[in-house]
Parts: structure tokens; sequence; C-alpha cells
């Protein structure tokens, strides 16, 4: 027998011929959203509903007592918030236990079908109806409404208390503001925010093009931007909302999830799908089976299936622990492997003049696509796993996404060990210049500064805001340039025109996308106001190995022009006596230094760079562009420094975990007061600056008792 709909008696309307249309502009938006966002299925064009829009807009504008704070209007952000506010669950929000599928197992499904006995254990029947549905990789969220209305949104935390984003959460068009109908008293909706995986590459290249960092992948760009204290930057990035669960519940009663599933789609809350009952084991096995064949067609990422018991009188029943129910579990998918033949080894030159080795395969189909071509890495991992051209391998996507061999299945007759220096003869594929292997790191490295595989990357880094800041020149305008030879490297940057910027093709000849007149005369005013830029600005734009931001701020205090650098006695004195074996220290080796100290490291780069043909090119086409930088005196000598507004003179920090904002500005907010900032956890570090996640850092911390703030510990600190 049916049950009928919970949710069914519509709302009472507003009085006042304003108050009317308010009402039923809000409607049609509401439900044109929804139709847009949830649907896929819209029914007017994007003209008419900009008209119904404005016309809402302009009523509200005049009769602002009728403004509400769900209105469509403010789905583009309201004001900035000082700092997040903590919500305490109705009731806790706990986590699900994982359940893996086992290697070289026979039966790969074992810890899946092991939890599935333990709910026939405990309820004392064989069959046990539940559900299966994909496993989103997204931020958990809590919304509740109060009489149909948003009241507030919040993130999972600590599982019972977590961080008020409902000024964010308002921005997300799939979550409805007002339910539709007749709603409960008070419905507190449990799901996912995420990033579609189309969305997310989308905006990936708006902020490349706009010369802005990437993000790593879907669900860090979701962290991050749930963590925005300014709703209108959440407002313009692509989140999305799936429900899958409740919390706390004040209405009609309903006796399993597939019921009250049905009732939030007539609520209108977009639920995740596919949603599967099974009534036995045989059906949850199939279940599982047919979410890993359409997983790769969803949309958004996901790498596994949440099994939950159906009936909410049997989930009472089973109970949790203290941190996750006994009537659910996440089976994690392990990654498609096949096997092949490794036909070939080629190698890359990366974009930091790194040589890295690529598998040339026989192509095999893996989780939905062909595959043709994975990673090596390195030497090392060539050696670990003796891979040799001619074998049989086994292939797999590691994390759902990048090719990577496994391990060879069956060697090949007469296999000979693979040397990448033997492959290329000692020399760089892309331009013949000598390669080099730092003692103590296993990457081989073109050291030619001009080679042109490293164009993009240096241009890149050039324009980057650490360095010169050029608004509108980020990697795809980089790659665009060096694809149609207007630019081989970044001095070149300075005899473009606006004229030749414009109609840069940043796509391909079939699909060509116009750079633009706009975007090209932003580059070319940030390129003149780089010219003035100060001297430790230019000096970390020329991408010297081992030369941070830190350091070169701490030569631009000790010298007043590039000059007295190339020249400096300061960096004569640390070569000495070290030169010889400066590359056989172990010291000088450590990679890529952010903690601003000028040690023998820094000074042997800087005397190779500028010593090298590259290194006098720049200072040549410097002087050609009549460009000399010069030093603001960014910091202040110690003798002349005023301190009486550095309250972090002498501390240490360190960063991690998800901010508000990327770490690059709490980083500048610490030097500014006179702290420093480094890149890992010892027994010097005074402050751990931890966001959402945290990790290992988190862990180090605690255990050598350095002191863990917040953001809000830390403007106490800076105040």
């Amino acid at each position: 027998m049916s049950q009928p709909d919970l949710f069914e008696n519509p709302q009472p309307e507003p009085s006042g011929s304003a108050a009317k249309r308010v009402k039923e502009l809000t409607e049609q938006i509401l439900h044109h959203d929804d139709l847009y966002y949830n649907r896929a299925s819209p029914e007017i064009s994007d003209a008419q509903y900009d008209k119904l829009y404005r016309e809402l807009e302009d009523l509200e504008t005049r009769h602002p007592e009728l403004l509400e704070p769900n209105s469509p209007t403010k789905r583009v952000g309201g004001e900035p918030i000082e700092g997040f506010k903590q919500i305490t669950h109705a009731l806790p929000m706990l986590s699900i236990d994982d359940v893996f599928e086992l290697k070289d197992s026979e039966e790969p499904a074992g810890e899946l079908i092991a939890f599935y006995q333990r709910l026939i254990k405990h309820l004392g029947r064989e069959e046990i109806a539940v559900t299966v549905e994909p496993k989103i990789d997204g931020v958990a969220v809590s919304l509740l409404y109060r009489e149909g209305r948003l009241a507030y949104a919040a993130t999972r935390g600590d599982g019972t208390t977590g961080d008020d984003i409902t000024h964010n959460v308002r921005t997300i068009r799939s979550v409805p503001l007002d339910l539709q109908g007749h709603a409960p008293d008070l419905l507190e909706v449990r799901g996912e925010i995420f990033m579609p995986n189309e969305a997310f590459a989308a905006m990936n290249t708006e902020r490349d093009e706009a010369g802005l960092p990437t993000f790593a992948n879907p669900r860090n760009a979701t962290a991050g931007t749930l963590k925005q204290l300014d709703p209108k930057v959440v407002a313009k990035r692509p989140l999305a909302f799936l429900a899958h669960g409740h919390g706390a519940y004040e209405g009609p009663e309903f006796s399993d999830a597939m019921t009250f599933s049905k009732s939030l789609e007539k609520l209108g809350l977009p639920i995740n799908q596919p949603l599967i009952e099974a009534g036995n084991l045989e059906e949850v096995l199939a279940a599982v089976k047919r979410i890993d064949k359409q997983r790769h067609d969803l949309g958004y990422g996901t790498d596994g299936v949440v099994i939950k018991v159906t009936s909410l009188a049997e989930r009472a029943q089973l109970g949790h622990t203290s941190r996750a129910p006994r009537w659910a579990a996440a089976y994690k998918f392990l990654p498609e492997q096949q096997e092949t033949k490794l036909l070939d080894i080629t190698i890359q030159v990366g974009r930091t003049g790194v040589l890295t080795p690529v598998a040339e395969l026989e192509p095999v189909l893996i989780s939905g696509t062909t595959v043709s071509r994975a990673t090596l890495h390195n030497q090392d991992e060539i050696d670990r796993k003796e891979v040799h051209i001619g074998a049989m391998v086994l292939v797999e996507k590691a994390g759902e996404i990048i090719p990577a061999i496994v391990k060879v299945t069956h060697a090949a007759k007469n296999a000979k060990r693979y040397s990448i220096f033997q492959s290329v003869d000692g020399k760089c594929p892309s331009c013949e210049g000598p390669i080099t292997q730092e003692e103590g790191f296993v990457a081989w490295r073109c050291s030619n500064f001009q080679c042109p595989a490293q164009a993009v990357t240096r241009i890149t880094h050039f324009a980057s805001r650490k360095a010169l800041d050029i608004d509108g020149l980020g990697e795809t305008v980089a790659e665009a340039l060096v694809r149609h030879k207007m630019c081989h490297n970044p001095l070149e940057l300075f005899h473009l025109e606006e004229d030749q910027l414009g109609p840069l093709n940043l796509g391909s000849e079939e699909s060509p996308r116009r750079f633009g007149q706009k975007n090209a005369s932003r580059v070319i005013k940030s390129l003149k106001e780089a010219r003035n830029k100060p001297l430790n600005r230019w000096l970390y734009a020329m991408g010297i190995r081992h030369l941070g931001e830190s350091a070169a701020k701490e030569l631009s205090r000790l010298h007043q022009t590039l000059s007295e650098v190339v020249e400096s006695p300061l960096l004569a004195e640390l070569l000495k006596d070290t030169r010889a074996d400066a590359k056989k220290k172990n010291e000088l080796l450590l990679p890529y230094q952010m903690s601003g100290d000028v040690g023998p490291a820094v000074a042997l780069a800087i005397s190779e760079f500028f010593e090298s043909e590259a290194g006098q090119h720049v200072m040549q086409a410097l002087a050609n562009l009549d460009i000399n930088p010069k030093s603001d005196n960014h910091l202040p000598k110690a003798a002349e420094a005023d301190t009486s507004n550095m309250p972090l003179i002498g501390k240490t920090f360190v960063i991690t975990g998800t901010l508000s904002e990327e770490r690059g500005v709490f980083k500048e907010r610490i030097e500014a007061k006179g702290g420093k900032v480094t890149g890992s956890v010892s027994k010097n570090t005074d402050y751990l600056l931890a966001g959402e996640g945290g990790g290992s850092k988190r862990d180090k911390a605690e255990k050598l008792g350095v002191k863990i703030i917040d953001e809000e510990g830390l403007l106490t600190l800076l105040a």
C-alpha cells in the first residue's frame, strides 16, 4: 500500500499587490531554477529568466520591506562576514565506516559481505532491505529548514559542532531557500556539496586565463570555497548540492528511507541518484556492480557506494558507535586493472626541466576510457618494478584519473635494464642541452635555462601574483604565446603589442578562442607596471632554483640593485671553500626553500645562474629594455627596524589545512608583522595555523607541543 504525500498543503499567500507580485516572481524563479539546476530541463530562455529576475530586483529596491533573506536575488551573495560562527548539530553528524575491496582475494567484496552478515546477525533474519547509492566526493553539510525556510547550513566539523556556512550556501542555486508545498515544522537535510567535473574544469580554465592559481581537484576546490568569508566569491564558483539523508525532524511520520527520499523530491530538494533498493545480499552485489559501471557518467567524483538499512525502525535497533552508525557502510572500489604490453618508453621534458619516462602501451580499456600511456615517474620507480620494454604489465587508473603501471606480470625474453640517461644519450630531448642528476635526488633535469620545453612554466611563474603579477596572463595564455611562437622566454613579453595579443587564439584551429582586446589591454598595462616592481619581485620572478620569496626579500634588503646581487661580496663569502664540494653537501640539496634563509645553496644557485649563458642573456635583455630593478628596502636592516608594530618578530609559523583564503594571503600577513613561515613543523615552530583537515602536520604539532591556532587565533596575534 502506497503512503500518502507527506507535504501536500500550500503555504498562505501574503497580502498587497506588490507583495503578491514579489511572491509570484519568487515562485516562478525558484521553479525555473529547479528545472535548470536540478532537472536539466529548462522551460524558458535565459532572456526570459533575466526579465523575471530584473523585475523582482526592481520591486525589492522600491519596497525594501519585502526583501526576504531567502530571496532569489540573494544568490549573488551578501556582504563579507568577519569569521565563522559555530553551530551545534541538533543530532550528531556521524561518519560512515569504510569497507574495502581486497586485492588478490578470492572474494574481492569480502568486507562488504561481512558487513551485510553483521546486519543479519543483529536483526535475526536472512534478508535485510538496504539502499545503495553512489558515494559523492564532496563536503558533508547539514541544511536545517524551519517551516519550509532555510534557517542555517553547517559543515560536519567534529560531528557535534560545525561552521555556520549559511551565507555561502544561500548562493548555491541547487539548494532551495524555500521548500515547495507544505513542509514539516523542522527538517534537517544532510548531503554533499561538490563541484561537477565539467564545471570544475571550466572554472580552472577561466582562473588560469585570468592569471589566478588553479585548484588541484574538485574536492579541495569545494572545501576551500565553503571557507570563503565573502559570499560574492562563492557565488561565482560552480557548487552543487545533493541530499542523501536526514537528521532532526518534526513532521508526519515515515517508515523508511525510500519514502523519505521521494518526499524530499516533492519538496524541491535534489537527491543523490541512482538510489537502488536491494532486498538481499545478491541484490546488493548486483546494485554495487551496476553503480560501478555507471559511475564514470555521473558527472561528479565518486570512488564507491554507500549502503544503508532502509527501515528507520531497524536503524534505531542497530544504533551506532561513538563515531559511526552500525546500519551504514561506505564500500570503496578498487581501481580497475588490466594487463597489456609495454611497447616503448619515451621521455617527456616537463615544464620545470624534469625528464619523465612515459610508458607507451598497447591500448586497453580501463574505467571506461582507452589507455595507451602511463607515467613511470622516475628511474627509481623503473628499477624498483623492474620495468622494461616488451614486458607484459598490469595497469590501473590511480585515483581513477592517472594511469599507472602496478607491476610487471611477464618479463620479455632477453630483457635489459632501462636507463633514462642512456636512452637520451645524456642530452635533453627538447634542446639537446646537458642533463644532470643532483646527489640526493632521483630526477634527471635539463640544466639549460633557455630550454623551450620550460618556456611555458617560466613565463607563467614570471607573471604569477607573487612574482610580477601580470594581470590576465595565466598558463593557458603562456602556452598559446609559446605555441604561436610569439614568446620564447619571459623577457620577450615586454616586446608584445596590444594589437598582437588581442587576436591570440587560446583554443585550437577547429575550436578557436580569441584572447580579446580587453584582456590584451590588461596584460600590456600590467607589463608597464612590472618594469617598476621592486628588486625582490624580480629576483623571485626569474625562477632561480632554491630562491624563494623570503630569500628574495632578504637579498633585496641587503642589496640596492640587481647588479649588486650579481656581484655581491656577501654571496661570494658564503661560497668560500664550498663551491668545489657544494653539490656533495646534503644541506645544499634541500628542495625549494621558503624559509627565507640565504645560505650556500641559494648563493651557489644565484652564482651559477648569472654566470651561465642564460643568465648573461637576461642581464643584457634587461639593459636593452632599460629595466633596472631596485630595492624598496622591503625588510629594514636590523639596526634600523621599528618593531613597535611587529608583534610576531622571532615567531615561526607553519600553515596547513583548508582556510578561508589562499595560504599566500596568510603568509603575507604573518610576514608583515615580523613573523616567518616555514614549510614543515619542527621543535622550532611556534604556531601551527590550521584550517579544516591538517593531517600529518597537525599530528606532528600535537606530538611536539606546538601551539595550534585557527584564523581567529591568528587575528588575535596580529592585533
